[in-house]
């Protein structure tokens, strides 16, 4: 069997830790899961946003090596409802330049305790394992970008 040509592997930029992975398409067809060449977690090229709890917040977000975007909310709160489409969206299109995670105020209260969290949906943005920067309420795509970018340029 030949190698593969450059041109038809794909570029899947790993969503944990941002490496550019080459993956054969055939791979990808023979419904096999690949996986980051660096921190071997899988590689999806349409990531969803992690689900934070209390227990592996540190981990998840204190040690991540990218920035993370983490949406606090609760199942009963309209306006959580409302960013999360978006949400979902920035999970895609920030993969391998930020993670995005969401946190269940509900059936996580020691961390959004810890975080002062009072008002929901609130994001929050940490860099390098602390708080940079916080967004209360539900905002329109376009700020949340612009707070974001600032994080990732």
């Amino acid at each position: 069997m030949s190698e593969p040509h450059m041109s038809e592997l794909q570029l899947i930029r790993c969503s944990n830790c941002g490496t550019m992975n080459r993956v054969p398409p055939e791979k990808l067809q023979a419904g096999l899961e690949p996986i980051c060449g660096r921190c071997k977690k899988p590689l999806t090229a349409h990531p969803k946003p992690v689900q934070i709890t209390d227990a592996n917040f540190a981990n998840e977000v204190e040690r991540s090596l990218l920035p993370v975007l983490v949406d606090m909310w609760a199942p009963w709160c309209g306006p959580c409802r409302q960013v999360a489409p978006v949400v979902e969206e920035l999970a895609t299109e920030l993969a391998g330049r930020m993670r995005v995670a969401k946190l269940n105020v509900d059936e996580n209260p020691a961390t959004a305790t810890r975080f002062r969290v009072q008002s929901i949906p609130a994001l929050l943005i940490f860099k390098d394992g602390s708080e940079k920067d916080r967004i209360i309420g539900a905002q329109p795509k376009s700020e949340i970008l612009r707070r974001v970018q600032r994080m990732i340029a």
